[in-house]
């Protein structure tokens, strides 16, 4: 897959077609976050010729809630994953039936387990006390709650960039008391479906996805063997990393498949026929395929270095600045928009308008001789942009969005 900005005789980078600065007149301001269409759908047809075919495809909402990408995604995929009561209303909104939307997550209230229970949505319960409020509000409303377990498992998975299960987590509930709630749900109304397990983010290893994988269904089958009811919903969640550093080699995915294919054919069909297998992916669908937009609005030299002072910055695009889970802090690829076709001659560093240190998108980085009113343009924005960043912080107005 490509990325998303190649270069073009103009000297422009293109979005979705679009040339930067006539996209930049569209959406009337920077800075601004553009999402790319056709990159998105061609993510979805690699996943679908890659992954195995009886392999369930869920979009994870919460990597870009931005209603026309998910309303776009409503036709593409098999289902969605949701983090919060917007993000369901987003998902509601769209096409995609409420029994094929998901909703997890630590720390559900019980409004919004009502408003999901009311709207027929899965919840994917992470504690013994969220089970007690889901029984509770079904009865009250009158309502058999459709509800499946998500599982801390008794593994970690290396490599990842964020851990989400192992060791002691708020995320799920511990493998081992997973077998005693499951025989309490069997005396209760609620429809259960079955298991959500997924143990880390962002990993680039096949090797390390592949092991995580088999140990996930193993763990599965485990579960399934002490469970009274049958397992007829098993999301193995996914971790799919993408590259957003100069070293970064891209993910495997045939490596990948090919393992879930094995795991498919032998053991989990065998073992769970009825049991419709989903493997749940954000960033990987939607990272490439994103840049984020800002503009130099000052160029200033001090000591000796030079800086590209832009609209934008951190309270946009946190992880850009490695304010957001790098323990090293490396620039995502960043590149002057406006002139893709000139050769980069001087090294700057571009900082954000905040009254922070923090605010640094990129540090001494070679790039083209920009000056005031150039666009800087940082790719790889298609998750965890907008909606992981302090929007609020020094009251600065938030970026526009755009889906070409």
């Amino acid at each position: 897959m490509s990325v998303i900005a190649t270069a073009q005789d103009s000297g422009y980078r293109m979005v979705g077609g679009v040339a930067l600065d006539r996209l930049a007149e569209r959406v009337g301001a920077t800075p601004f976050f553009a999402y790319d269409r056709a990159l998105i759908t061609e993510r979805i047809a690699f996943l679908r010729t890659t992954l195995p075919t009886g392999i369930n495809l869920s979009y994870a909402v919460k990597a870009n809630p931005m209603p026309a990408v998910v309303q776009h995604l409503s036709g593409l995929v098999d289902s969605f994953d949701v983090a919060s009561a917007a993000e369901m209303q987003v998902a509601l909104d769209t096409p995609m039936p409420a029994d094929k939307i998901s909703f997890a997550g630590p720390g559900k209230t019980p409004v919004e387990l009502a408003q999901a229970i009311a709207g027929g949505i899965t919840i994917e319960m992470e504690s013994e006390t969220e089970a007690a409020r889901v029984i509770e509000i079904g009865e009250r409303l009158g309502i058999r709650p459709r509800v499946a377990v998500r599982v801390n498992p008794d593994f970690q998975v290396k490599g990842s960039g964020m851990r989400l299960g192992g060791g002691p987590q708020q995320f799920g509930i511990d493998a081992e008391r997973v077998p005693a709630l499951v025989a309490e749900l069997a005396h209760t109304d609620v429809e259960f479906l079955g298991f959500h397990i997924f143990a880390g983010s962002q990993n680039l290893n096949a090797g390390i996805l592949c092991e995580a994988q088999r140990k996930t269904v193993e763990l599965a089958l485990r579960l399934a063997d002490e469970s009274p009811l049958p397992i007829r919903y098993l999301n193995v969640g996914g971790g799919f990393g993408i590259p957003y550093f100069e070293k970064d080699a891209p993910l495997d995915l045939t490596a990948i498949g090919e393992n879930l294919g094995g795991l498919l054919r032998d053991v989990i069909q065998p073992r769970l026929p009825e049991a419709r297998v989903v493997v749940e992916l954000g960033r990987y669908i939607v990272g490439e395929a994103g840049v984020y937009v800002t503009r130099v609005i000052d160029r200033k030299e001090s000591r000796g270095k030079t800086f590209l002072v832009v609209d934008g910055g951190m309270h946009h695009q946190l992880a850009a600045s490695g304010n957001f889970g790098q323990v090293i802090r490396r620039h995502y690829p960043v590149a002057i928009g406006n002139r893709a076709a000139e050769p980069a001659t001087e090294t700057v560093s571009v900082v954000g308008c905040l009254c922070t240190p923090l605010d640094l998108l990129a540090d001494n980085v070679t790039l083209p001789s920009a000056d005031i009113g150039d666009l800087v343009v940082i790719s790889q924005a298609g998750a965890y942009g907008l909606t992981a960043s302090p929007t609020a912080f020094l009251s600065h107005p938030a970026p526009l969005e755009v889906l070409v």
